[in-house]
């Protein structure tokens, strides 16, 4: 073989998205919040687009006028606008999977959101650490097991382990101060491990700085007064039978009856299992609908909740710009015909969005319609699928039009995911979605006799003179999904 280097030529086939293509399909993605940002953000870098002010929106038949605007120039300039525009039909048909070719001077800009430094646990017990008494040398150690404590507030290293790396540290700053002819700083020891420890379990929140969870359900009833008290003592000296529900091995072993033993379990359990959550994340994820779903005179309407996002047109100043072609030419005239049309192609992309979402809203409250009178039980399958074929749209268009949106319903502010599910077929030939069998086998949980709980088999019996056919296995592992105990961990005494 002989090695070296050669050219040949190749022609291939090649599909290209148009750029715009993806900024109308991340416009389809994008959540309420999100979708304002990026407007502003457009309104900032394109100087043909303006606000619409809100006397201007009564007319806003007349503004439509506005966007239909033709650059005036050669019979080529003309046939170029034509070329770029966009069958929104075919694109949203076709789930933007449209050739085009690539425009040089139109470059995809991705604006990161920026993130607002927040407060943690970790903040939250350095505050605390600067109110006590403590040495420098203390400080440090105490850094140190700051540091080992994830965010449920336990504390995720051993003594040993804590120590070694700590002195690690010590060592690294000893042999610095060797060199300055300073005395070696000493090591730590696990004495003072174990007091650095109590102190950290001493400060808020309760149970915090725990290696376990019985550790850590100890250190809330200790910081309640409850050290002598029985569910202390069940969470001590009998930690396994306790989470197993094992009431007549615990009433034994204590002499008490296996109704104070169930009273203790019920004071043990509202204790929180992962004190330090609460600081994990203290930023305000606040959740805007993207639609409303309102019930007026017995008939539900579906509305876009866009009050607060800005309406957007074409700027009449700068358009007179444009039409001046004596005062531009080169690069200046290729940059305002490519602003132009970026305007006009927002525009349109907004709208396109608000017909598409508006499209499928309507026909989910169609489908889910005894959802919205009766219930999450009357919820019925649905798949993206079935919406895309109904409404005349790819599957992928769908699945981005609900992907992170919510809407604000008489039921709640549901996330639009929440209408699809897997169904199960009826004794009747209907289906039924899983989602509402799921809320059945709640709601037949928390009616039933806590002596004489439901077993997997009971329900699935109950189910099946609904006219349900499911499986046992299927009701365990809803059950599982549910967070529901198995019916034996369930009784109650």
């Amino acid at each position: 073989m002989k090695a070296g280097l050669s050219q040949n030529v190749q022609l291939k086939q090649e599909l290209k998205i148009n750029p715009r293509l993806y900024q109308a399909m991340d416009l389809l993605y994008m959540p309420l919040l999100d979708l304002q940002q990026h407007l502003k953000q457009e309104l900032l870098n394109n100087p043909f687009l303006e606000m619409v002010e809100p006397e201007e929106e009564e007319d806003e038949n007349e503004n439509e006028n506005e966007t239909e605007v033709a650059v005036e120039g050669s019979a080529e300039e003309t046939e170029k606008q034509h070329s770029d525009e966009i069958d929104w039909e075919e694109i949203l048909l076709d789930g933007f999977d449209t050739g085009g070719r690539k425009e040089e001077h139109e470059e995809r800009e991705y604006y990161e959101p920026v993130t607002v430094d927040s407060r943690d646990l970790s903040d939250h017990l350095r505050d605390q650490i600067t109110l006590l008494d403590l040495s420098p040398r203390q400080v440090v150690f105490a850094e140190e097991f700051i540091g080992n404590i994830d965010e449920d507030g336990y504390l995720k290293a051993s003594l040993e382990e804590i120590v070694n790396g700590v002195n690690d540290m010590v060592k690294s700053a000893a042999d610095a101060a060797e060199r300055d002819d300073t005395d070696e700083l000493p090591l730590y020891t696990m004495q003072e491990a174990d007091e650095m420890l109590a102190t950290i379990q001493n400060l808020d929140p309760p149970g915090v700085g725990a290696r376990d969870l019985r550790e850590c359900l100890m250190l809330q009833l200790k910081e309640a007064g409850l050290e002598h008290s029985v569910p202390y003592r069940l969470v001590r000296d009998c930690f396994d039978e306790l989470i197993n529900h094992r009431w007549s091995e615990i009433s034994k072993r204590f002499g008490i009856s296996p109704s104070d033993v169930q009273k203790a379990a019920d004071e043990i359990q509202k204790l929180d299992p992962k004190p330090g959550i609460k600081y994990s994340d203290l930023s305000d994820n606040y959740i805007i609908p993207d639609l409303i779903v309102d019930k007026i005179d017995a008939r539900y309407h579906v509305f876009l909740n866009d009050a607060n996002l800005p309406r957007l047109k074409l700027s009449k100043t700068y358009q007179e710009i444009a039409r001046d072609k004596k005062k531009f030419d080169g690069e200046n005239k290729e940059f305002i015909s490519n602003k132009l049309n970026s305007a006009n192609w927002m525009i349109q992309a907004i709208e396109q969005r608000r017909q598409t979402m508006l499209k499928v809203m309507n026909y989910i409250v169609d489908r889910q319609r005894d959802f919205f009178e009766k219930g999450v039980q009357f919820l019925k399958p649905l798949t993206l699928r079935e919406v895309a074929e109904v409404i005349n749209m790819h599957e992928s268009t769908v699945s981005r039009v609900t992907n992170e949106k919510f809407v604000q319903t008489p039921r709640g502010v549901l996330p639009l995911k929440f209408f699809f599910s897997s169904g199960l077929s009826t004794t009747a030939g209907e289906d039924v979605s899983a989602r509402g069998i799921k809320a059945q086998i709640q709601k037949l949980v928390a009616d039933e006799d806590a002596k004489h709980p439901l077993t997997d088999q009971a329900i699935v019996n109950i189910l099946k003179q609904n006219g349900v056919q499911i499986a046992r296995r299927t009701v365990a592992k809803y059950r599982d999904q549910l967070g529901v105990l198995s019916a034996r961990m369930r009784k109650r005494v």
